[in-house]
């Protein structure tokens, strides 16, 4: 019986190695059609407001580069130089949390990915664990570009909006590639929370981060993917 058991285990890992690969493969170059968050999404939203959900997909070279200035800023500043986790922010934020009760994260862009993009949003230990396996995954796979790319597409900009496009749209009636910086930095401002915040019009908080987040971008330089 235990022998059994352990063999079902090993056939169980075996394929989910061979299936989690594939599909990081595959995303290498097929745009991700939906995520496992759109699906809950989808199920929580009442049926008459179904047909307002966006998702647009876009090649970066589509998405302003303000917008790719602004999330790096707001979400990962040292994007382009970490594999996948950026150890001086994990450091801070066990620092952080240890001084007050205000629990502050330390995920990368990848990590969000990652988590996006192959897996289910929970806070338990097991689930963190395949995030970290799936960062390693893309990290190795993917280049930053593609994993910008996947990200900027795929995740929640506003209620019921996904990606940069449908985001530009909703917020800004204009195209993902012709954001101006205060507009990119309005749509990553509201990023920690997107179903509780509005880009447009802004309250007074989100008005503070986005000022923030543009003078972030204009200190940080031109942008250089995959220049590690």
């Amino acid at each position: 019986m235990i022998k059994k058991l352990f063999k079902l285990i090993f056939k169980f890992l075996i394929w989910f190695f061979v299936i989690s690969i594939l599909s990081v493969l595959v995303f290498k170059w097929v745009p991700v059609p939906i995520t496992p968050l759109m699906v809950i999404r989808y199920f929580e939203t009442p049926s008459e407001k179904r047909e307002l959900w966006q998702h647009d997909w876009e090649p970066l070279e589509n998405i302003s580069v303000n917008l790719q200035k602004a999330v790096i800023c707001s979400e990962d500043q040292n994007f382009v130089k970490h594999h996948g986790f950026d150890m001086q922010a994990i450091e801070k934020a066990i620092e952080n949390n240890k001084k007050g009760n205000r629990v502050r994260g330390a995920s990368t862009i990848s990590q969000q990915t990652a988590k996006n993009v192959f897996l289910w949003p929970s806070r338990t230990w097991v689930r963190k664990g395949f995030e970290v396996y799936f960062t390693f995954l893309i990290e190795t796979i993917w280049d930053k570009e593609r994993i910008l790319e996947v990200y900027l597409n795929s995740i929640e900009m506003g209620n019921g909006v996904y990606g940069a496009e449908a985001a530009s749209q909703y917020w800004f009636k204009r195209k993902a590639s012709l954001l101006k910086i205060q507009e990119a930095a309005a749509i990553a401002a509201i990023l920690p929370n997107p179903m509780r915040y509005n880009a447009n019009p802004a309250s007074v908080y989100i008005q503070s981060r986005k000022n923030w987040i543009a003078k972030q971008m204009r200190y940080y330089g031109p942008l250089q993917l995959n220049k590690q």
